[in-house]
């Protein structure tokens, strides 16, 4: 199965997940301006740790996104940091769904959720973007990209995100907690080039850490849903990795396709994109720069051997639930099959920043 046949639409909802129906709707009645019921509720596919509903009436639809049901690790699972975060960008004209509520009351559904308008449009998979025409390809690239530099200049203290995370050294924080966690999972046991990379990135952190914005963290093509015909970007989605930190690792972490192959997560390695109409890297770099004030990105390649870094951290934390027992889906198993090239390519990208 494709990642994009596994994460379109919708089902029913899984065992497990289902909630009291009628409590939601007496909710939302009170709650939610405009609301009028009867409802109904599937479940998204794709495998959100925040499970993701959409709850439909005659009049309009909507999305539910809650914790998880059961015991969770403290701080995990953070609904209303998320809802927090979109009232906030919407006030600052960032494309986000309208939030309609957020409830802090288990006992309504048995987990805290939040309710968001369901926004309708294009969701691309593939990023290669392969069922448009190159110049609506290059303009879907230049949305994205313009999307990504809004976020960045977004004031964060003017919209009440002053407290979202803590200012400067982004890269220190980031890099001792994944290398932490690395190195704690004896159960994955250890690579050689990400000990490599560990260790350059320790040694070479930017002296100009301490740029802070507010950054999405996982800033892909397909966690953008785009108008149904026009190259623009109507909502961003998945916040759940967003914080203040620095902006050139979140745009790195968006550019990280271009060095991707698309068996890894997607990505245009390997791909045509002159033909595509995709803009070359180093292209997609300057517009991004001038749109944010920047005259270029002397450390954009410590920022891509970081997000290599990261993403490889993640996935061998997947391989250690795997070898627990803990995570066993086909995806999970695919991603602790490609770690020994992802981690070749953090060291990669390392040595191309060498130079």
């Amino acid at each position: 199965m494709t990642e994009a046949a596994a994460n379109i639409g919708t089902t029913q909802v899984r065992d497990g997940f289902a909630f009291d129906e009628a409590a939601l709707a007496r909710w939302m009645q009170a709650n939610v301006d405009g609301f009028a019921g009867p409802l109904t509720v599937r479940q998204f596919k794709g495998g959100q740790s925040n499970p993701t509903y959409r709850v439909d009436t005659p009049e309009r639809a909507y999305v539910l996104r809650r914790k998880p049901p059961g015991p969770l690790l403290k701080g995990a699972h953070a609904i209303d940091r998320e809802a927090r975060v979109l009232q906030a960008l919407e006030s600052a004209g960032f494309p986000v769904a309208h939030v309609h509520g957020l409830c802090t009351d288990d006992a309504v559904i048995g987990s805290w959720f939040y309710v968001m308008d369901m926004v309708e449009g294009r969701i691309f998979w593939d990023a290669t973007v392969s069922d448009v025409a190159p110049d609506e390809r290059a303009a879907i690239f230049d949305a994205m990209n313009a999307t990504l530099a809004h976020l960045h200049q977004v004031d964060y203290a003017a919209v009440g995100l002053g407290d979202y995370g803590r200012p400067g050294s982004y890269f220190e924080r980031q890099i001792r907690r994944w290398s932490q966690q690395y190195l704690e999972d004896v159960d994955a046991g250890r690579d050689a080039n990400m000990d490599r990379v560990i260790d350059w990135l320790q040694a070479n952190i930017p002296a100009e850490d301490d740029a802070t914005s507010i950054i999405h963290g996982d800033f892909r093509i397909d966690n953008m849903i785009f108008h149904p015909t026009e190259p623009r970007v109507l909502a961003v989605l998945d916040w759940e990795l967003s914080t203040l930190g620095h902006p050139g690792a979140d745009f790195a972490y968006n550019a990280m396709m271009y060095h991707m192959p698309p068996h890894i997560v997607a990505g245009l390695a390997g791909a045509d994109i002159a033909a595509l109409g995709i803009p070359p890297e180093q292209d997609y770099l300057a517009t991004y720069c001038t749109r944010t004030g920047r005259a270029s990105m002397p450390h954009y390649g410590y920022y891509m051997a970081f997000n290599f870094f990261r993403l490889a951290a993640i996935f061998h934390g997947i391989k250690g639930r795997v070898l627990r027992g803990t995570a066993s889906s086909a995806q999970a198993h695919e991603r602790v099959r490609v770690l020994p090239e992802l981690t070749a390519l953090a060291w990669q990208q390392a040595e191309r920043a060498m130079g």
